[in-house]
């Protein structure tokens, strides 16, 4: 295994990466709460927008990914030598900004619109984040620390659901949007103001250093280009987000389609409103269980791997074909209350990729190359599986109510179902990838 360093970034205390790494959390949590929000809106927006399923997908989807991805690049080369901290505080203002103008959208267009201003803004803010953690921590705890940092995706999906199902049944979908931006406001400030830089502590002998050995693009993507690992794990998450982002965009639709009389009982019985019952048992179910998951994942990549890097593969490998069953047992019985604990299972076995796949990533290539190797993962992550994941659903959904006849309940049942069967492929290629992954590490 070829080991290449360059010159190593100045210390932390573990008290100040313990910090650190709190308020990236808590940011990443937001990121992921503006962009999920909207999940458990869909339903709401679509009758008084009178909105088509593909229109709800570009909505949740494709219109935040384009954006989200074509940027994604020019801001991790930025990143690369620029402040990071300022970056992220840059990002989060403006992400949060158009999730709060997102409420006062008056049509589809305008919708798309704000959306596509919330992926601008979370295009820059996980590839710094996740270059600047790498340098805060040493690589024997760099799974823990990324899977740490990735909790923020079950929890912002938590929250996201929980507010935007208890709001947007107190006060509507709008006021659920404006809500759900403006802590970020507050965050940005944070981060700009106690988030440190270190290439701004190093030498500048060092820091001169450091800048000179940074690759340009061109020769970072050559770099990635001969990376037979990144590429196996680049897809098979992507498959794993194109799997995910279309289940989340329309599980809330499916149980008020195929749940209804169950789910009106429930929420009486608890004294809430059937989205703010929904919301919620979405997203403890959904949020917490995902969360055991991407700590598990960190923790075991972290155990496992210091004796054989490949354990960072075997573990998105056999979670991920272990979850399909579960997930074809939730969308198929008509107990609603079996349905909801079947899809609990899902989310700890199919998030315990995030901390071994992003830690094997950045350890795939030298330092200066870490937030674009970030940035290009995000892209195919996100282009496949945000920006197709949720318009792919929502189109066979329209086909199968439609033109096959099965209405619309069963439509988006069975258009769920068809897209979990692509998690076999997703845990072949992280099969796939332990082959080469020891051999082409180098950080």
């Amino acid at each position: 295994m070829q080991q290449t360093q360059g010159p190593a970034p100045p210390p932390v205390t573990d008290g100040y990466r313990r910090y650190a790494l709190w308020v990236l959390l808590v940011i990443y949590i937001l990121n992921f709460l503006d962009r999920q929000i909207v999940a458990i809106l869909a339903e709401p927006i679509r009758n008084e927008l009178h909105l088509a399923d593909w229109q709800l997908g570009v909505m949740t989807g494709l219109a935040f990914a384009l954006f989200y991805t074509v940027l994604g690049i020019p801001i991790a080369r930025v990143a690369e030598s620029g402040n990071r901290p300022l970056i992220i505080a840059a990002a989060v203002g403006t992400w949060s900004g158009f999730t709060m103008l997102c409420g006062m959208a008056q049509n589809f267009a305008q919708l798309v619109l704000c959306r596509v201003g919330v992926g601008v803004g979370e295009a820059g803010c996980t590839p710094p984040a996740h270059s600047l953690i790498s340098d805060y921590t040493p690589r024997e705890k760099r799974a823990s620390a990324l899977a740490f940092y990735s909790l923020g995706t079950p929890l912002g999906g938590l929250f996201g659901m929980v507010l935007g199902g208890l709001i947007g049944d107190a006060w509507g979908w709008r006021m659920a949007f404006l809500v759900a931006g403006a802590p970020g406001v507050l965050m940005a400030v944070v981060a700009a103001l106690t988030l440190r830089e270190p290439r701004r502590q190093m030498l500048a002998a060092d820091l001169a250093a450091r800048r000179a050995a940074a690759p340009g693009l061109r020769e970072a993507l050559v770099e990635l280009r001969g990376k037979r690992a990144f590429w196996l794990i680049a897809f098979g998450a992507a498959i794993k987000a194109f799997i995910g982002y279309g289940a989340a965009s329309f599980l809330g639709p499916f149980f008020f389609r195929n749940h209804a009389a169950p789910l009106a009982e429930m929420a009486e019985a608890f004294g809430l409103g059937v989205a703010g019952f929904l919301g919620v048992a979405l997203g403890l179910i959904l949020g917490l269980t995902g969360a055991v998951g991407t700590w598990l994942g960190g923790f075991l990549a972290d155990k496992h791997g210091a004796k054989d890097l490949r354990a960072y593969m075997s573990i998105p490998a056999v979670s991920t074909a272990l979850g399909i069953p579960f997930y074809m047992v939730g969308l198929t019985v008509e107990d609603t209350t079996l349905a909801l604990a079947m899809l609990a299972f899902p989310p700890v076995l199919n998030t315990l990729w995030y901390g071994p796949g992003y830690a094997a990533v950045q350890g795939l290539v030298r330092p200066q190359t870490r937030a674009t190797a970030t940035a290009v993962l995000l892209l195919i992550i996100n282009l496949v599986g945000l920006g197709l994941g949720p318009l792919g659903v929502g189109a066979v959904s329209d086909l199968l109510s439609g033109p096959f006849g099965l209405g619309r309940a069963e439509g988006v049942r069975w258009s769920l179902v068809i897209f979990t069967l692509f998690g076999f492929l997703a845990s072949t290629l992280f099969w796939m990838a332990r082959k080469t992954l020891r051999e082409e590490t180098v950080s």
